[in-house]
């Protein structure tokens, strides 16, 4: 194959902005905006390159001039973009943020080209390309929250993803959810946050391992739980819960950590780590980019 895994989901434009200056409704503080590509899979593949691995994405992506200057973005950072949906009548995805000194202040998502797209970006799996529904995908499939429930519970079901390694985030605890379908697929493994691991099993787990054992309850094969700068867990049916501790460090940025401590930890199983030294080295790559520093 041309890739190590493929990325399924939003793939757009990050505009943040940060300042170090508490933050309430109204205020108009002095801070930094960038501009970056953006979007759950895009942030996920872009943690692959930096792995040294080479991720493909599954997208929407529209033909206006800022669909064309994230395929080059893309490009240059060694992610495969041959299978992109590029729609005529679609614009490219935004995603808008205001991060202040504890964190996300308030932040929109601008992603209805995606879901307009449905299930026209999973063309490459069924007509052969990638997969199909007699010869199925069986890699690891990186996929995220931000595609319609819809959607989302007709990959659950699909012959052409019985076989794969699927690795799903839900994006935000707003499309938890929505992941409810994959729970019983048994390649699946669920990343998320203490407060999606409440949403999606209707409990209030005060700890990732409480999150743990509910979702696992509810019929999950395989759940990753983080919580923040506490202790993450990892729950398997068969193996039980094991948990890793967070470094304790400065937070300087938000957006993208939990995207970041996925992609570090299928890194990390790829490489051959056994599960606790995955969940350990996924957690500290996850300070190390909400503190500021490259990873």
């Amino acid at each position: 194959m041309t890739h190590d895994i493929l990325c399924v989901g939003s793939v757009l434009w990050d505009v943040i902005g940060r300042t170090t200056i508490g933050m309430r409704l109204s205020s108009d503080e002095p801070g930094r905006i960038t501009r970056l590509p953006g979007g759950v899979a895009m942030n996920i593949a872009m943690t692959f390159s930096r792995f040294g691995l080479k991720p493909a994405l599954i997208t929407a992506i529209g033909q206006d001039h800022e669909g064309d200057e994230l395929m080059m973005r893309a490009g240059q950072m060694g992610i495969v973009m041959d299978y992109v949906h590029r729609p005529k009548d679609l614009p490219t995805d935004r995603y808008m943020a205001i991060e202040g000194p504890a964190g996300l202040v308030a932040a929109l998502a601008d992603a209805h080209s995606l879901e307009a797209a449905g299930d026209a970006i999973l063309v490459p799996l069924e007509n052969g390309a990638l997969g199909s529904a007699e010869t199925p995908y069986d890699g690891i499939i990186a996929l995220d929250g931000n595609l319609t429930v819809d959607l989302l519970a007709e990959i659950a079901a699909r012959p052409s993803f019985a076989f794969a390694d699927l690795r799903v985030a839900p994006a935000s605890p707003g499309k938890a959810r929505r992941l409810r379908p994959l729970m019983s697929h048994p390649g699946a493994t669920l990343y998320v946050n203490r407060e999606e691991a409440g949403i999606l099993t209707d409990s209030t787990p005060d700890t990732a391992v409480q999150g743990a054992h509910a979702l696992l309850d509810a019929g999950a094969t395989r759940v990753i739980v983080t919580d923040g700068g506490n202790l993450a867990a990892e729950g398997h049916k068969t193996r039980g819960v094991i948990t890793a501790p967070c470094p304790s460090i400065r937070v300087r940025r938000i957006t993208g950590a939990g995207d970041t401590f996925m992609a570090a930890h299928i890194a990390a199983e790829r490489e051959g780590k056994p599960p606790a030294d995955a969940l350990d080295t996924a957690q500290k790559i996850a300070a190390k980019y909400v503190s500021g520093e490259d990873v």
